[in-house]
């Protein structure tokens, strides 16, 4: 093995990477957001995604600015990823001059969310920002809206973009109005029209970190032959060193392995279970 596109999440690319770093393999994350996974110096690793603490900004400042919130529950799921980027939104809150009324963290893997909906409702949040994944995200937004709130506004982060979204939740009436945070989406790039053609054309369609993971293993490909080495280190070297076409465009890393250029911006879902990119983003 020489080379590694992986993992999704953070708490699982983190010790890993100790194991690939140990053995000079190059990896690159799609999903990893947390920044430890590039604040270590592992020359090795690499991430075609960007941090929370870029995501977190935007998050909280779309809920100060465009949801107008006043009354924020943060909550997350204890894991490295959701905790990690609940705390930058909620650091991004309190710089904006609001603090988070409530903040709390649930088990993954739990279902049933009554206490926490019944906390939420007893501090009269307005907007409830959610650190974590799909699986307990569908099902804490349903119990909000079956539980009687369903004018509070509800927003997660690049966890939940998936169509399991809605399955989770029970169906499209529960997730129509969440907010999340996630890149510009790259199906609609110049640079992917022919992946994306393919994969559609096969009976798939690309959402997701679909072209994320494509991206990476184009990534991998350019370092090595870019160096001439199947060498993880030869191949990091250059890859820091020269910028990459992808499907989702030119991309290029600083000395850490991150993007130089982090485009998140912010979706929301609809009453037919699809998510779009929103026009206004300030």
């Amino acid at each position: 093995m020489i080379g590694v596109v992986g993992h999704f999440c953070s708490s699982s690319t983190i010790p890993a990477s100790e194991i690939y770093g140990d053995a000079g393999v190059i990896a690159i994350t799609p999903g990893s957001t947390n920044p430890a996974v590039t604040e270590r110096g592992l020359k090795e690793m690499f991430r075609m995604c960007g941090r929370d603490d870029q995501q977190g900004i935007v998050a909280g400042d779309y809920i100060v600015d465009v949801l107008k919130g006043k009354k924020v529950a943060v909550i997350n799921d204890k894991d490295t990823y959701g905790k990690g980027l609940a705390d930058a939104t909620a650091k991004q809150l309190t710089a904006r001059g609001v603090k988070p009324i409530l903040e709390e963290g649930l088990t993954r893997g739990e279902k049933d969310f009554s206490a926490l909906v019944t906390k939420i409702r007893s501090v009269g949040a307005d907007v409830v920002y959610f650190g974590g994944l799909h699986p307990e995200a569908g099902p804490l937004v349903r119990q909000m809206r079956e539980q009687g709130l369903k004018d509070v506004k509800f927003m997660s982060d690049d966890g939940v973009v998936t169509d399991e979204l809605v399955t989770t939740a029970g169906g499209a009436q529960y997730v129509d109005g969440v907010y999340m945070t996630f890149g510009a989406d790259p199906r609609a790039l110049p640079d992917s029209k022919a992946v994306v053609d393919q994969f559609r054309k096969a009976g798939y369609e690309p959402e997701g970190y679909t072209l994320y993971a494509y991206a990476s293993v184009q990534a991998l490909a350019a370092g090595f032959n870019g160096a001439k080495s199947n060498k993880g280190d030869a191949a990091a070297t250059w890859l820091k060193a020269n910028p990459v076409k992808t499907v989702m465009g030119e991309k290029a890393w600083d000395a850490k392995g991150d993007l130089k250029v982090s485009d998140y911006v912010v979706y929301q879902w609809d009453a037919a279970g699809k998510y779009k990119q929103l026009e206004k983003q300030k």
